[in-house]
């Protein structure tokens, strides 16, 4: 079945903007993420639910007022964090607190103030070891209004009366009223399974549609195909050398690049090293490369910087295997669940029960990818491990140096005053994009930063 079916030629472009716009934003409401995103997507509701079903596995619900995109995960993926009212990601405390304030909310009436929501939140989180929350510390009061603003922004929450901030800054003389929309606090936290059965981490990811007994080599095969237009969609880049065999046929079909296309509007780009959708005018990310401020700024710089010293000496660089897809998420999943609390006997009985049924029935979008010689290092053919540059963490601190002294003029200076933290900072963004992996002691260099080889920079002159 074709993506889009029956949408005009003429109709085309609305739709596709009204597909990048669940797909960015899998919670839609009235309010968020502004006041004419909802009636685009109601309009275009019944070919959605088929389309992003069909070539994604993904499951749209509407009721109401709200929009709720169920989403496959295939992997644990950290690039992706609620932000703070500052624009900061979420710590394990906001997070936690966010979700404690979202069990209170669902036994709440129509309307709760801040303190009786804070103290509800402190009682939950007191029972739990390593969290807590005391509302007489000014920082435990700010994570706590960052996770409630989370939800105000969706909509959840309305402000009826009082101020958050004020509550903060003064909470015996201040308070603030909530009213509490019951549709959206459901709509915002709809896990896919018990999480009380869960064994691993692991158990949230892949589609669980897709669990039950074998049905034939068509249906494993688009199975595979949905897999692979998730990784393409969700990922900036998918380097060949990352996924196993029946992911890099999928990944190479015609059909994939096709119902991309058709679904977001965006093309897809295939080099011999992988597949990337182009991000035009940056319709369908969270997170824009190149882009402003000073991190970004730092980071291109140093793509440039690193990609012409490539360039010269390629030869002289040593070359180290990366960790595939399945080794990072196997190094993810075990972190995570050796923190996952003891469970009970009754629990615990009903996961064993779980996993016997289960053993019984079986089984940013990022830029366009280059050509060249960084990119001729990744061994293409199946079966051979792919290598790539290292660049070691001195190399990359020197450089980074050198760069702030040409051009900190134009930087924050309470960024380029912490060059190890401004360091870290691009590094990060760079490997969130898919430029670099890092590992002990540096990092490695991916094909897709030779796209910014040819880079050039100048500080703008300021007027006086």
């Amino acid at each position: 079945m074709r993506v889009a079916q029956n949408v005009s030629a003429l109709d085309l472009d609305e739709y596709q903007q009204a597909a990048r716009q669940v797909l960015r934003h899998p919670l839609i409401t009235a309010s968020y993420p502004d006041r004419t995103t909802l009636p685009l997507v109601r309009k275009w509701a019944s070919q959605l639910r088929v389309d992003l079903a069909e070539t994604l596995g993904y499951t749209l619900v509407s009721n109401g007022d709200t929009v709720r995109l169920r989403r496959v995960q295939d992997t644990l993926d950290a690039t992706h964090p609620a932000y703070t009212r500052a624009r900061k990601p979420f710590d394990r405390r906001r997070y936690a607190y966010l979700v404690l304030a979202l069990s209170v909310l669902g036994r709440a009436g129509t309307q709760i103030a801040l303190s009786e929501l804070a103290g509800a939140v402190a009682a939950e989180a007191g029972r739990v070891d390593g969290l807590g929350m005391d509302t007489e510390r000014k920082p435990d009061r700010d994570a706590f209004v960052d996770a409630v603003a989370w939800l105000e922004t969706r909509g959840a929450l309305r402000m009826a009366d009082g101020s958050a901030v004020d509550w903060v800054n003064d909470p015996e003389r201040a308070e603030a009223l909530y009213d509490i929309d019951r549709e959206i606090t459901g709509a915002v936290y709809a896990p896919s399974r018990v999480l009380q059965h869960l064994n691993s981490v692991t158990d949230l990811l892949g589609d669980a549609a897709s669990a039950g007994p074998a049905q034939g080599i068509n249906a494993e095969r688009r199975r595979t195909g949905r897999r692979a237009r998730r990784l393409a969609l969700e990922q900036p880049v998918v380097y060949y050398a990352d996924v196993d065999e029946g992911l890099r046929g999928q990944l190479r079909a015609p059909a994939l690049a096709e119902d991309l296309e058709r679904l977001t509007g965006l093309p897809l780009e295939r080099r011999a090293e992988g597949v990337a959708l182009i991000n035009t005018g940056g319709r369908l990310t969270d997170v824009t490369f190149p882009g402003a401020g000073t991190v970004a700024q730092a980071a291109l710089l140093l793509c440039a910087r690193i990609a012409g010293y490539l360039t010269f000496s390629l030869h002289r660089v040593e070359k180290l295997p990366a960790a595939t897809a399945a080794e990072r998420l196997a190094d993810a999943s075990a972190r995570i669940d050796a923190a996952l609390p003891a469970r009970s006997g009754v629990t615990a009985l009903l996961a064993d029960a779980a996993d016997a049924a289960a053993t019984d029935s079986a089984v940013q979008p990022g830029d366009a990818l280059p050509s060249g010689d960084v990119a001729a290092e990744a061994t293409k053919a199946a079966g051979h491990e792919a290598t790539y540059p290292f660049l070691s963490d001195s190399w990359l601190r020197a450089e980074l140096t050198k760069l702030v002294e040409e051009f900190g003029g134009g930087m924050s200076e309470r960024q380029i005053a912490d060059p190890a933290g401004l360091l870290d900072d691009a590094l990060n963004l760079l490997a969130s994009v898919g430029f670099v992996a890092r590992t002990d002691g540096g990092a490695l260099i991916l094909p897709l930063l030779a796209r910014y080889r040819g880079v050039t920079a100048q500080l703008k002159e300021t007027i006086k």
